[in-house]
């Protein structure tokens, strides 16, 4: 008799699942792009053109050449700029508690929003935002808050060409428009990760392409 293997964080991952996906289905400014591989959620104006400019600001100063866990800049795999944005600054903290409550997460779970900046020719090849749980860096990731349950990703300037997030695997590709956000669940309903979740950032072509990100742990992100 074979046994079956232990996903991590499977109940936590269905159970904010579950009351993330109530809360969105019922907002009347969440667009469910169509399709049944993925829960994928658009909300538009989400941020005003102003508010968009002062993070496009903010991010300029805080980009560095962006890394993973197993690869660095020079790999080719992710070749944006990006920087965690001061969680102590006001402007910042207001920002992250209205997708907090958009989502109805808990605070404590949200890691620290992270910008990033493309320019031409930069990009982010097909990934899962959720942790591989084979890899070494999963004990790590298992301490500082588990699993990533929910990402939210807000669209921050028009971009002159390219730069459009790619679901690989949903077919789907959409355009940076300055103001919406972006939120999608990284695992199943049955709290399974999710491969369908792979995406890309696929390069810009013309002009600069400025993003901001925030992902949500099953437990307190340390």
């Amino acid at each position: 008799m074979t046994k079956t293997a232990v996903i991590p964080d499977k109940d936590a991952l269905k159970r904010v699942g579950a009351s993330v996906r109530k809360r969105l289905e019922a907002d009347p400014e969440a667009y469910k792009v169509e399709t049944d591989k993925a829960e994928i959620f658009a909300i538009g104006d989400f941020l005003s053109p102003a508010e968009c400019q002062r993070l496009c600001m903010m991010i300029d100063v805080t980009a560095k050449p962006s890394t993973l866990h197993e690869q660095d800049y020079a790999s080719g795999f992710r070749t944006s700029y990006s920087g965690d944005l001061d969680p102590r600054d006001p402007f910042v903290i207001g920002i992250s508690r209205r997708i907090d409550d958009r989502l109805g997460m808990n605070p404590i779970c949200g890691e620290a929003i992270q910008g990033q900046r493309y320019l031409p020719g930069q990009q982010f090849k097909p990934h899962n935002d959720w942790f591989y749980t084979s890899e070494k860096y999963w004990e790590l990731e298992r301490k500082r808050g588990g699993q990533r349950s929910w990402t939210a990703m807000a669209f921050l300037n028009e971009v002159e060409e390219g730069g459009e997030t790619h679901f690989t695997e949903v077919g789907v590709k959409i355009e940076p428009k300055p103001g919406v956000l972006l939120v999608w669940n990284n695992a199943l309903p049955d709290g399974t990760p999710n491969e369908d979740t792979m995406h890309a950032g696929t390069p810009v072509v013309k002009g600069a392409k400025y993003v901001f990100t925030k992902w949500y742990r099953t437990r307190k992100w340390k």
